[in-house]
């Protein structure tokens, strides 16, 4: 696929998720990222997609991405109901390690924007040991409160001269897609929201195992680490999608 071409979309309740294999979608973004181009990857679960169902502005950020890939298994589920294709699940930590092993041979570096020092850190020994050809052009946590305008520029110029393609950004949701969408056009390369992956992949988090990824039930195994922070974001989405969902599923068999 062409630097230029549009990835294909499906519609999941009024945004368009990339509907190609999980393979294609990374192949596009090291495209993207050989060519220091700069590029919009979100990564996209239940929760993403309803917190821009309710609200405009993040609405317009899903909606303008390069690429919004499907992260939650339901988005999966709803794009091979209505398209009648088998479509990969395409998530976040799964989208980490496969650019760690290809960045290497695609001469690609990458750069860690956000979480914490510590959990930055982890992050950089765990690379060490797994991918030891990768190149870690850089690793800067940012503070939970807005950026003054100096400090932002000195970020983006660090992240420019650093050479890096893939700029991994951890920010929560939906605070990370408006700032990657915030600097399109000012950092020269691919920079993808990914947020849930970093503690996963620091081992602060542990990572579902793999018949509950498969199975849709991801979502109760990060509600049991962290029920505190999380329940009232499923109480909140979960049923509201599922209405939707259901809703554009027999809009699409009526008119059939």
């Amino acid at each position: 696929m062409s630097s230029n071409t549009f990835p294909p979309v499906h519609n999941v309740i009024g945004f368009p998720v990339t509907a190609l294999s999980f393979d294609a979608q990374i192949d596009l973004m090291l495209q993207w990222a050989s060519d220091r181009l700069s590029k919009v990857v979100c990564v996209a679960n239940v929760h993403m997609l309803m917190e821009a169902h309710s609200n405009s502005e993040f609405a317009s950020v899903l909606s303008n991405a390069d690429v919004v890939t499907p992260d939650g298994m339901p988005l999966v589920w709803l794009m091979n109901v209505l398209g009648n294709y088998r479509q990969d699940r395409v998530a976040g930590m799964d989208i980490l390690l496969a650019l760690g092993q290809r960045m290497p041979t695609s001469n690609v570096s990458v750069f860690f924007l956000g979480s914490d020092r510590t959990t930055l850190q982890r992050i950089r020994n765990r690379l060490n040991r797994e991918f030891p050809r990768l190149r870690i052009a850089g690793m800067e946590p940012l503070p939970f409160r807005p950026l003054t305008p100096e400090e932002d520029e000195a970020i983006v110029e660090k992240i420019n001269r650093s050479g890096a393609g893939i700029v991994l950004v951890s920010l929560g949701c939906p605070k990370q897609e408006i700032w990657i969408h915030q600097h399109r056009g000012r950092i020269k390369g691919v920079m993808i929201g990914l947020g849930g992956a970093f503690p996963v992949y620091a081992g602060i988090h542990k990572w579902a195992p793999m018949w509950m990824r498969r199975t849709g039930f991801e979502w109760f195994y990060r509600l049991i680490q962290e029920p505190r922070r999380l329940w009232k974001r499923y109480y909140n989405t979960i049923p509201p999608f599922v209405y939707l969902a259901t809703k554009q599923v027999m809009s699409d068999r009526l008119r059939a």
